[in-house]
């Protein structure tokens, strides 16, 4: 019997682990691009730097 023709591979409770598992790295991955997006984008303008403020309150 070769790995894979173990009863493992038969068992429906392997396939969601691995499709759980797989779904979770892909989140994370595309969870870690957003996060770089947004800590690489240029700050916004400080209100005092030559544009007015919009809400004087």
């Amino acid at each position: 019997m070769s790995l894979l023709d173990a009863p493992i591979w038969h068992d429906p409770g392997t396939w969601i682990v691995l499709g759980v598992s797989l779904l979770s790295i892909v989140v994370a991955i595309a969870m870690h691009q957003v996060i770089r997006r947004v800590l690489r984008a240029p700050p916004p303008p400080e209100p005092g730097a030559g544009q007015p403020d919009k809400n004087p309150d």
